[in-house]
């Protein structure tokens, strides 16, 4: 067997950074609206369905892309219409590095955020916001794995993380 090999140089997304710090929002003293950011990998509705169940008095909007790519203009733009935007789901390296990315996005467009990862991503995407000026970004951990799970134990590891969110979003 052959194997065809082709050197290509590429970008190290936790290269160090040269750019300018980036502010992250502070969460508002009061939230009517939380927007829930499905990046639609397996089970990410799941755990956003449950975090938006517990979220009393609050309006949900619901926006959602592709996995393994940046939002586009328009499905940020639905994204930003919260107080604050929940994003999920991190647990592979690009879908990581998208909700990372994204979440940069939406704080740079004065959108609070939350990002959730699973607890084996969480390192990497901390990094990453790091290397792109966004040091402290809000990173929630998930117990990994999450695709390939019953819905019962996705939502059980949901529940886990919403004292956290509550906690964040100074909701008692």
């Amino acid at each position: 067997m052959k194997v065809n090999v082709t050197e290509r140089e590429v970008m190290d997304p936790l290269a160090d950074f040269g750019g300018e710090k980036i502010d992250l929002n502070e969460i508002p003293p009061e939230i009517s609206k939380i927007s829930l950011f499905d990046n639609t990998k397996p089970n990410a509705d799941t755990i956003l369905e449950t975090i938006g169940s517990e979220l009393k008095g609050i309006d949900i909007i619901h926006s959602e892309k592709p996995a393994g790519c940046g939002a586009t203009d328009d499905q940020l733009k639905k994204a930003a219409q919260g107080n604050v935007s929940i994003l999920a789901l991190g647990d592979c390296g690009s879908c990581t590095t998208w909700v990372i990315l994204d979440a940069i996005r939406l704080e740079k467009e004065g959108v609070a955020t939350i990002s959730i990862c699973s607890h084996k991503f969480a390192s990497f995407a901390r990094n990453l916001a790091q290397a792109h000026g966004a040091e402290g970004l809000r990173i929630l951990e998930v117990i990994h794995p999450i695709a390939g799970r019953k819905m019962d134990e996705v939502v059980e590891k949901a529940i886990k993380i919403v004292p956290n969110i509550n906690k964040i979003l100074n909701i008692s």
